[in-house]
């Protein structure tokens, strides 16, 4: 069976990784490590790489369950099962930097939540908590929808806010599509929460819709930053 030592000895990732760290490999590269092998006729990078063609970026094969990988050609279910592994681990990673610095702009709440929210499959509306600090203190999940839209009420928007009695809360939806453009329900329900919150005294600090990286837009929409929320 063809192995990692396949490839180059120019390009062998886990040379690559000791000699200049794993920022210096490509997203095949680094897949290869977990892949291990590749097949007859392709070596394990250019397996990785097959791969990340197919389904068009990481982020789609962060969504892929142990099952579909498992339908491409020399990926069992040992292979398949790092691969998931790996992409959670990027995950944990992600939601462990939540706590790490105050959520203060939309810039690091997007980063904070791109991880967890970018990959699902169905629209999914959270709301987090903080402190007077602005650092993180909870997530409820308050709506599970469909490919391209959810709905959230208020009330239920607003109770977790309350029960915890927090400082102050971020409402944060993600649009399955990738694209973060807001709709006019997603305005109501903003315009709504302001009012909520204006009543409550309690600070909203952002309505943050999460899409993905395109060319000629930022990846997410923060209400406060068009002027929406005061």
């Amino acid at each position: 069976m063809p192995l990692l030592n396949d490839a180059s000895d120019s390009d062998l990732p886990r040379e690559k990784i000791y000699k200049f760290g794993a920022q210096a490999l490509s997203n095949a590269e680094l897949m290869a490590i977990f892949l291990t092998s590749g097949i007859v006729g392709r070596n394990v990078i250019q397996v990785a790489g097959d791969l990340l063609e197919k389904y068009g970026s990481l982020n789609q094969l962060g969504k892929l369950p142990v099952s579909e990988y498992m339908n491409n050609k020399g990926i069992g279910l040992a292979k398949a099962c790092k691969l998931a592994a790996a992409f959670e681990l990027g995950s944990r990673l992600s939601r462990e930097e939540i706590h790490s610095q105050p959520l203060d702009s939309p810039e690091l709440i997007y980063n904070a939540f791109s991880h967890q929210m970018g990959n699902l499959p169905n629209e999914n509306a959270v709301v987090v908590t903080v402190n007077s600090r602005l650092e993180h203190t909870s997530t409820t999940t308050v709506s599970i929808g469909t490919v391209n839209e959810t709905t959230a009420h208020p009330r239920e928007i607003m109770r977790p806010v309350i029960t915890r009695s927090a400082f102050a809360f971020i409402m944060i939806h993600n649009h399955p599509s990738g694209d973060p453009s807001p709709s006019r329900a997603d305005y109501v329900i903003t315009e709504k929460l302001v009012q909520a919150a204006e009543i409550m005294q309690i600070r909203f600090l952002d309505h943050l819709i999460i899409g993905r990286p395109s060319a000629g837009r930022a990846p997410y929409f923060s209400f406060r930053s068009a002027g929406t929320i005061p």
